[in-house]
């Protein structure tokens, strides 16, 4: 058996903000959309996907290092971006709540935290490579 994608599905009351925020402001391409008398399913990419599973202490030390206080319920996403604090303004201005600014991690990246639509908790990570340290 071999997993071919993975698909984080988001119901969100206000679907016509989740999407601008999602699709127009954080710059996910649409792949697909559909709709009918039932309702209406944007699909968007999203890079490269991973399923990143956290036992609690090592969620709360996320917390910890990204905010300074357990805030992340059981899921977070996370988005690989080329520059997390032009991209938290970006958000921001756009109608996200931030949480924390972009903080350096001891795993060298540079994160933030945001609340986006659709109740989705964000982190914006930036890899930091060895010249940057």
């Amino acid at each position: 058996m071999t997993v071919r994608e993975l698909r984080l599905v988001v119901t969100a009351a206000d679907y016509e903000e989740a999407l601008r925020f999602y699709r127009d402001v954080l710059g996910l391409p649409e792949r697909a959309a559909f709709s009918s008398p039932d309702g209406r399913v944007t699909i968007l990419e999203a890079g490269r996907a991973t399923l990143e599973i956290a036992d609690p202490a090592q969620a709360d030390f996320i917390d910890q290092v990204e905010v300074g206080q357990r805030v992340a319920g059981h899921i977070r996403v996370a988005f690989e971006v080329d520059d997390s604090s032009a991209t938290t303004a970006e958000l921001a201005g756009a109608g996200a709540k931030v949480i924390a600014e972009p903080v350096r991690t001891p795993w060298n990246s540079l994160n933030s935290r945001l609340e986006g639509p659709a109740g989705l908790q964000l982190t914006l990570f930036t890899e930091l490579g060895p010249e940057e340290s």
